[in-house]
């Protein structure tokens, strides 16, 4: 059928003698540029290389939508591009250093670090000593490799509150010791952690270190912990997870 489709397309007397192909022309030429106008620039490029199912797609799942009011299909990302507009648009007129805050969230969320460091910083300037936005801001560093800027942060946040963000916040300030060659103080709060949780992201990297230190039958005990714990956690949790079983059970080899 798609060969079909592109000796069609490739018949240039057929298109412009046929109502039918000058018709779904016509209309894949509106829906491009009303996509492009709306700035749905994944719904363009699934337009331009779709040649009329994309376009009859976007016609009835977000065209319609906008005309009415009703919440269509969206593509994956589609939620967190608006979310990022309407923030946008809320910092523009308010300026808050909430609204900062959840746009450097949804950045950090999506990989985008440099975009959420700033967006940090600018909450921060609104609001200095917000426990959440120097967690994060923490956490962002860390991930663009700079542990030294991170560490300051991350340990005022673990002093203020060692249980903040269920316990993440002292993971990550774990990792930023590790990251900085202080294996021993990354050692005790790795210990600390799971003393109170089980997350497979903090055994794995407890292992890790008494592997290091040719403590094996310790990092055994953690690593085992992990993949049963997985045999029977939810499949949400699976998901989230699996980058840290798929490790302990490397290890284990």
């Amino acid at each position: 059928m798609l060969a079909s489709l592109i000796n069609d397309i490739e018949n240039w007397d057929l298109l412009s003698t046929s109502p039918f192909w000058l018709a779904l022309t016509a209309f894949q030429i509106w829906m491009f540029v009303h996509a492009i106008r709306n700035r749905e620039w994944v719904w363009a490029l699934f337009i331009f290389i779709g040649w009329g199912i994309a376009a009859f797609w976007y016609y009835f799942t977000k065209y319609q939508d906008g005309s009415s009011g009703a919440r269509g299909f969206e593509l994956p990302g589609a939620g967190s591009r608006a979310r990022i507009r309407e923030l946008q648009g809320k910092i523009h007129h308010l300026d808050n250093a909430y609204h900062h805050f959840q746009l450097g969230d949804i950045y950090f969320q999506k990989g985008r670090f440099a975009e959420a460091e700033k967006c940090y910083r600018a909450a921060l300037e609104r609001e200095p000593n917000d426990i959440d936005t120097r967690a994060h801001l923490g956490q962002c560093l860390l991930r663009l490799k700079r542990p030294a800027e991170a560490r300051p942060l991350l340990d005022g946040v673990c002093r203020e509150n060692a249980a903040h963000d269920f316990g993440y916040s002292l993971m990550a300030y774990a990792e930023t010791l590790t990251a900085l060659n202080e294996t021993d103080a990354a050692l005790n709060i790795w210990l600390h952690v799971v003393e109170r949780h089980s997350y497979p992201r903090a055994k794995v990297q407890l292992a890790e270190i008494y592997l290091a230190r040719n403590q094996n039958d310790l990092a055994k005990t953690q690593l085992n912990e992990v993949i049963a714990d997985d045999i029977h956690a939810p499949s949400f949790q699976r998901k989230r997870d699996r980058v840290w079983v798929r490790r302990a059970k490397s290890l284990l080899k």
